[in-house]
């Protein structure tokens, strides 16, 4: 059938606008209640296990993932799992959050009894505080809403959207209660790009050993060469008798020596190397190599300790190990 361009656009207004205001009641809930819960849930000696089915089990299953990466260990259990076997997963110190509007799912409701004996207490985000749910609960968190923003008021569209708020609203609670940081944040995130700047050192994705370009300053301009075409790297790191970083020569500095008036036959490399380069260890942070690259506007750092050449790190290693 043909569609009406103004039926869709009141359509996808109304469901932002119903979805909203129910976000915006949720805010009065914010209470002692919630308080408790998380005054309980940072009390857990064990894991946070959200429970749930249907649409609240994806709900859930997104809250368990939040608070796991937050700072609070957590895992999701599909409710009708869990009374085939899988409530063998808790254990007497955890805590656990079911999530069900109307607080009667029957899947949520067989697993109260073991909870209960097992002596683990019972938190319910629930839009009926009065359902059967709500009762068997220690605390309950109110996720009412006063309409679905479905027009025929069956697709669970508001109510969800309620208890995801609610559960964010819990996770970022505890991440503040626990002094969770950016580092903290990066060791459970190794491969997004913040975890890889706060956790990937120089140590990490430097070139070394016989794969780095070296050469000492004494060697002739036809060596240093050979050295940077066998290596790769566009660059070769220059070193005394003693291994101690004197310079570095580039490929840019081979040009600019074309430029020159000069007999390029007889020359040493450290007659026209780079003096006093800029270096880096290899403890520091890999991300700290990219800002001092781009300051600089260079491609690769000598990697040095007391002085020492322990090899080479690159704008190309960088890139492809994600720090940039």
């Amino acid at each position: 059938m043909p569609t009406n361009p103004d039926s869709l656009l009141s359509l996808g207004r109304s469901v932002i606008r119903v979805e909203a205001a129910a976000i915006a009641q949720l805010e009065s809930r914010i209470d002692q209640n919630f308080v408790r819960a998380c005054e309980l849930l940072i009390a857990c000696k064990g894991r946070i296990v959200v429970c749930g089915i249907g649409k609240s089990g994806h709900i859930g299953a997104k809250l368990a993932a939040t608070l796991a990466s937050t700072g609070s260990p957590a895992f999701f259990v599909h409710a009708a799992e869990a009374s085939h076997g899988d409530l063998g997963m808790f254990r007497s110190d955890d805590v656990v959050i079911a999530i069900s509007y109307s607080g009667g799912s029957s899947e949520l409701l067989i697993l109260t009894p073991g909870i209960r004996r097992m002596g683990i207490p019972l938190i319910s985000l629930c839009g009926e505080p009065d359902s059967p749910l709500a009762q068997a609960s220690d605390i309950v968190l109110n996720t009412h809403v006063e309409r679905e923003a479905c027009p025929l008021g069956l697709t669970p569209t508001a109510s969800t959207t309620a208890s995801l708020a609610f559960g964010d609203a819990l996770a970022i609670a505890l991440l503040g209660a626990r002094g969770f940081t950016e580092e903290d944040f990066a060791r459970s995130h190794p491969g997004g790009r913040l975890g890889r700047r706060l956790l990937i050192q120089v140590a990490d994705v430097m070139t070394q050993g016989a794969a780095c370009p070296r050469s000492l300053d004494t060697a002739s301009l036809r060596d240093a060469v050979a050295e940077i075409t066998s290596k790769g790297l566009g660059m070769v790191a220059l070193t005394n008798d003693n291994d101690e970083l004197t310079g570095v020569f580039t490929d840019g500095d081979l040009r600019r020596t074309f430029d020159r008036d000069v007999d390029i036959r007889n020359l040493t490399v450290s007659s026209i190397m780079t003096h006093n380069p800029a270096t880096i260890t290899r403890e520091e942070m890999a991300f700290n190599a990219v800002t001092r690259m781009q300051e600089l506007r260079i491609t690769s750092l000598p990697v040095v300790t007391d002085n020492k050449l322990e090899g080479v790190v690159t704008m190309h290693a960088l890139l492809a190990a994600g720090v940039v």
